[in-house]
């Protein structure tokens, strides 16, 4: 982006780990990022991801959704916030509202979530119980823009982990959530750098680097 800095908002509602994940990459002590992490708004005044901001020095924000009687008016009232802080860029991480088509069609393409499943398998909650009870060889986590129909949208990227025989709930959920710490700030950096754009409703990544083999569960001879 010829040296100049892409304008991210981050929506959260919890603890705030995958924020923690962009902080660390994108935040204000790093040099060289492409991205400036200009807002950080929650729909939960307790939400931990507020404190991360806060010491990272970023601008964090309560729109408390209960304070809202129709989602079109928290919506609002989160869009006006949004454009105030000049944010070019909406990342959901860990955002737990759902959003009205009014507001994700005021960001078409410019509004990115990711999901603790490889969509389109296991769209929406419990995504990690529901893939050890399908008996899948492979889970992960996948980063998109996003539409109107929950947990769909051009696909930017995904990571996949093999399941293990003795996996629980817990073991699986840690591995994914692993790599959606490396996930995201990844997909966010090629956005950032201009290497994605939006063809239908296929994301195209313009990075030879990005290209990957075969991934293999149980490995072959």
């Amino acid at each position: 982006m010829s040296g100049r800095k892409l304008k991210v908002a981050v929506l959260i509602s919890g603890r705030g780990s995958n924020l923690q994940s962009l902080i660390d990459h994108f935040g204000p002590v790093i040099t060289g990022s492409p991205i400036e992490i200009v807002l950080v708004l929650s729909n939960r005044p307790d939400a931990f991801g507020l404190e991360r901001a806060r010491r990272a020095g970023i601008p964090a924000v309560v729109v408390d959704h209960k304070g809202f009687a129709e989602r079109a008016q928290f919506d609002a009232a989160m869009d006006a916030r949004i454009r105030e802080s000049g944010a070019e860029l909406v990342v959901l991480a860990g955002f737990l509202r759902l959003l009205t088509d009014g507001f994700i069609a005021l960001w078409q393409d410019r509004l990115v979530n990711i999901h603790p499943a490889l969509l389109p398998a296991f769209k929406g909650l419990n995504t990690h119980a529901r893939a050890l009870q399908a008996g899948v060889r492979f889970h992960g986590c996948t980063v998109h823009f996003v539409r109107p129909e929950m947990d769909t949208g051009p696909i930017i990227a995904q990571a996949a982990v093999p399941v293990r025989a003795d996996d629980t709930e817990e073991t699986l959920g840690r591995r994914v959530l692993a790599a959606e710490h490396r996930l995201f700030p990844l997909s966010l950096r090629l956005i950032a750098e201009g290497k994605v754009r939006v063809e239908g409703e296929r994301a195209i990544i313009d990075d030879a680097a990005f290209a990957g083999g075969v991934l293999f569960n149980p490995m072959g001879g």
